[in-house]
């Protein structure tokens, strides 16, 4: 079963987190919990404010329109002080239609340039900070439209993604018509001239904050100019001057923090800016892999400076900022926060370090350096669960995605640091994540969600997310409005449905129907949300309980659903493997049937073999193998194109993954059980292809593509195409050097087929040109047929056991040759009544081999316990085999091995004929 690992990649403490709580709210709900009837519109005024800003802005705007009192309550200013649109398609007209609620909004968050471009719509000329993701496509005549818009702006923050379309001109623009900015972070920025950076300095007198971060070009002289500034973030930046930068910027008199982090700053320029500066307080260089790689760097020569780097000790560096530091260590962060002396100078440097350290061990996770194992065990996850706590929600944000992506190792194969997860674990992050994943707010929700998935990779960590409560917890998520937040979620029970004793756990909490109602709730336009969710149910349906779960939730229409109409590649994969769970189980219950007898079902599992994708066409392959054990499935996948379209699969995956080649194989095998399938497979070419098959190194493959040829085998013009297309060698091998007892069987079974004779019923072989041209010898293959599967006979022939049961009829001796013989995975396989009769009629042949054979073979598929044993037994005793066993157990001529097995087939039939149900 496959899981998934979410990492991001668009951006590059053991105390519980704090979250705010209403006590006002939950008494109130205490109290109506006691009432039937429940008179909402009676609610105190202030009591339904609280509610309403516990909600995004869709459903506040939803639950306004319920009455009039509420439309009223709804529109108070102290509810649209802050918006977040990053969760929702925010156009032009969302955004007018919020219009009127925006008269007082001070602050907003956005996604994308679409909702950038929405901004002004919004009719708020009273921001006072915006704040945007995924802004690379944004322009500068966006950015400086809505700059213009809105001039009391005090903040505007856009990253940590790259603004590759933004310039210089648009800083100027900024810089003219915000006078009154205090903040200003940009990432990505190709080019940051001197000219705007003049600007800049020129017209926002009171800009303290700036930050130029993962820029290509930044004109250092220029900053030297802003003398307002008092933190300054350069993290990222590339081509900076750092002579310039130590001969300049330590006269800036107010500079406070200094940024330098994953930039290529050497011990020079850090020991000048550190000594000559006088208001420097704090340097973060933390990967900066110029200075870290000077060993005879001392980071304590200047008393009353604090430089921040991977070989520093961070929390007792950051510690050290405060008058009074004992017993802070990796507590430091949350002894700040919770202090009820407050320095001004001190809040503003602390909550500086919060944000730029945060995007800092974000990025540097994204990287996955070699190397950093050291770091991210001793500082990096108590960081990062440190600045989760962070009263600041970017912050937490960020700090919950670091999580999620520090400990992926490998993002395509699911792998994730084990040492590092359980670090978390450790240091008490499971519960912080799930606290936060209980907030109110959605970015926190999504964040929190995307870490428990990735952390829940491993088990232990899983384990510990399960007795946390987190099941309960990502159920509910999964049925959040929010798409990201869904997502996440999805993605959590997705990884978490990979333990076998998680699985009972999410179906009781509801997870399988909020699974199978994302699809869908986001059937258009929610890929992700949609490949996460199919691959929950996948991973789920594999259970049996589940899987009828899954089906009484609709996810049998659901997953078709998804098969037919959805174009990407991971959806369909996981839809396909989810259909194929759910087929699996067509001893238990009816899902298998109920899969084929969705509409389209077959046609769409058909059509996806033709993919282009591998993994898409291995599920869809494996999709229709176990469908085709149903007998009405069998023959309308055949009816769908499934002949044509897997013999095409088959001929095409020769260096393709064992997996892919497995399902291929094992789908034919499925539908040759049907004599006109078997019949058109050969005539479609299929025979070639499985021979090939046949000679993979994968004994998983060997077994799929032996059972399909020993069904095929069964016709005898399919075994007149074997022989020919050289699958006697084929078959050989596999029946004498096979890793797996099952492919060694169904090979020396289906060579016994070829030459049991009617094969030379059905036509010499000289007689077609094809069979001339390749000079094959009828003679010759049957001889080195017969020498092997005598062969393989005798490795389940102990002489002492013979012996023994030869000379007494005692059921012992008999039992002993039993279990020395019995093929275990041999008690699945299911024969028809031909079949039955062909192995019977086997008996009587003149070959001692095939007679042994033959036996042999009735002996597995008779056994008790065997699944099918009982209708094998049936099906003998109807056609009256034991007269045929009886002789042959007696006859002179036969050998041994034919005899003693039977005398057990014999001995078989006895006991299922004893059983009631018989």
């Amino acid at each position: 079963m496959s899981r998934r690992v979410r990492r991001k990649v668009a951006r590059k403490g053991k105390e519980k987190v704090v979250l705010q709580s209403y006590p006002e709210i939950e008494d109130e709900v205490l109290d109506l919990e006691r009432q039937e009837d429940v008179d909402w519109t009676s609610l105190p005024d202030d009591t339904v404010i609280q509610l309403f800003s516990c909600l995004n802005y869709r459903d506040r705007a939803s639950l306004s329109s319920t009455c009039k009192t509420w439309r009223g309550l709804g529109i108070s200013p102290c509810l649209w002080s802050s918006l977040d649109l990053r969760a929702h398609k925010c156009d032009a007209a969302m955004a007018a239609s919020l219009a009127l609620r925006c008269v007082n909004l001070q602050k907003l968050r956005f996604r994308g340039a679409e909702s950038a471009d929405a901004i002004i719509h919004l009719q708020a000329r009273n921001l006072r900070e915006i704040s945007g993701d995924y802004c690379r496509k944004i322009t500068d005549a966006t950015l400086s439209v809505i700059v213009a818009r809105h001039e009391a702006l005090e903040s505007l923050q856009l990253g940590p993604d790259f603004c590759e379309r933004i310039s210089s001109d648009a800083i100027k623009a900024i810089a003219v018509c915000c006078p009154k900015l205090k903040k200003l972070r940009l990432s990505g920025i190709r080019d940051v001239h001197g000219d705007a950076i003049n600007a800049l300095a020129k017209h926002c007198s009171n800009l303290t904050d700036i930050g130029f971060i993962d820029c290509l070009n930044v004109d250092e002289m220029a900053l030297g100019n802003v003398i307002s500034v008092r933190f300054l973030s350069v993290a990222g930046t590339s081509n900076m001057k750092w002579g310039v930068v130590s001969h300049l910027w330590h006269k800036l008199p107010n500079l406070t923090g200094l940024d330098v982090s994953r930039t290529d700053i050497g011990p020079t320029a850090v020991s000048r800016l550190l000594s000559s500066s006088q208001s420097l307080k704090v340097l973060c260089a933390l990967n900066c892999p110029v200075l870290e790689e000077d060993s005879s760097f001392s980071a304590n020569k200047n008393k009353g400076k604090l430089l921040l780097a991977l070989f520093t000790e961070i929390f007792k560096g950051i510690a050290s900022l405060f008058v009074d530091t004992t017993n802070k260590g990796k507590n430091v962060f949350l002894d700040w926060r919770n202090s009820k002396n407050k320095d001004k100078n001190l809040d503003e440097i602390m909550n500086w370090l919060e944000w730029i350290l945060s995007h800092t061990l974000l990025r540097i996770a994204e990287s996955n350096q070699h190397g950093l194992d050291d770091f991210w065990l001793k500082q990096g996850a108590a960081l990062l669960l440190s600045l989760m706590q962070s009263s600041q929600e970017d912050v937490q944000e960020r700090a919950a995605t670091g999580l999620a992506t520090f400990v992926v190792i490998d993002d395509e194969n699911a792998s994730i640091d084990g040492g590092r997860a359980e670090a978390v674990m450790r240091d008490g992050g499971i519960r912080l994540l799930l606290d936060l994943a209980k907030s109110w707010r959605e970015g926190l929700q999504s964040e929190a969600a995307k870490a428990i998935a990735n952390l829940s990779v491993n088990a232990n960590v899983a384990k510990a997310v399960a007795e946390e409560g987190g099941i309960n917890i990502l159920a509910g998520l999964a049925r959040s409005m929010n798409r990201l937040v869904a997502e996440e979620a999805a993605g959590g029970l997705w990884n978490l449905s990979v333990g076998e004793e998680h699985k009972g756990a999410i179906a009781e909490a509801g997870g399988v129907k909020a699974l199978v109602d994302l699809i869908f709730k986001w059937s258009t336009g929610g890929e992700g949300v949609l490949e996460r969710a199919a691959g929950a149910l996948a991973n789920l349906a594999a259970d049996d309980k589940c899987s009828t779960e899954v089906a009484v939730a609709g996810g049998v229409h659901a997953l078709v659903m998804l098969a037919r109409n959805c174009k990407f590649d991971g959806v369909q994969e996981q839809a396909a493997r989810a259909l194929a769970n759910l087929a699996a189980h067509g001893d238990s219950n009816s899902n298998n049937a109920a899969v084929g007898q969705e509409a389209g079902a077959l046609e769409a599992l058909v059509q996806l073999t033709r993919s282009p994708n591998e993994g898409v066409r291995q599920e869809a392959a494996g999709a229709l193998w176990n469908l085709s054990f149903d007998d009405r499935n069998r023959e309308a996948i055949a009816a769908a194109g499934g002949v044509e379209a897997l013999v095409t699969l088959a001929q095409s995956c020769s260096n393709a993954s064992p997996g892919l080649q497995e399902r291929a194989a094992g789908a034919l095998w499925g539908l040759s059980v049907s004599e006109a399938n078997s019949v058109a497979i050969g005539r479609e070419g299929g025979v070639a292809p499985l021979i090939a098959l046949a000679r993979s190194e994968s004994e998983d493959v060997h077994e799929t593509a032996a059972g399909a040829l020993w069904n095929l085998a069964f016709n005898p013009g399919n075994a007149l195409r074997i022989v020919e297309e050289g699958g006697v060698p084929a078959l050989v091998q596999l029946c004498s050097s096979s890793a797996s007892k099952m492919a060694r069987f169904m090979a020396a079974l289906a060579l016994a087929y070829m030459f049991d004779g009617r094969m030379d019923e059905f036509g010499l072989i000289g007689t077609s040109s094809e069979s001339i041209s390749k000079s094959v010898s009828l003679d010759g293959a049957r001889r080195m047929a017969l020498k092997h599967i005598e062969a393989f006979v005798l490795t389940f022939s102990d002489p002492h056991a013979f012996a023994a049961a030869a000379a007494s009829s005692a059921p012992a001796a008999l039992s002993q040759v039993t279990e020395g013989a019995r093929i275990q995975e041999a008690g699945h396989l299911r024969c028809s009544r031909a079949e039955i009769g062909r192995f019977v009629a086997m008996l009587r042949n003149p070959s001692s081999i095939l007679k042994a054979c033959a036996a042999f073979a009735l002996l597995q598929f008779t056994i008790p316990g065997g699944r099918h044993a009982m209708h094998h037994a049936s099906l003998m005793q109807n056609a009256g085999a034991a007269r045929v066993l009886r002789a042959a157990a007696a006859a002179a001529t036969a050998p041994l091995e034919a005899k003693i097995f039977a005398r057990i087939v014999l001995r078989n039939l006895e006991h299922h004929h004893m059983e009631p149900s018989l």
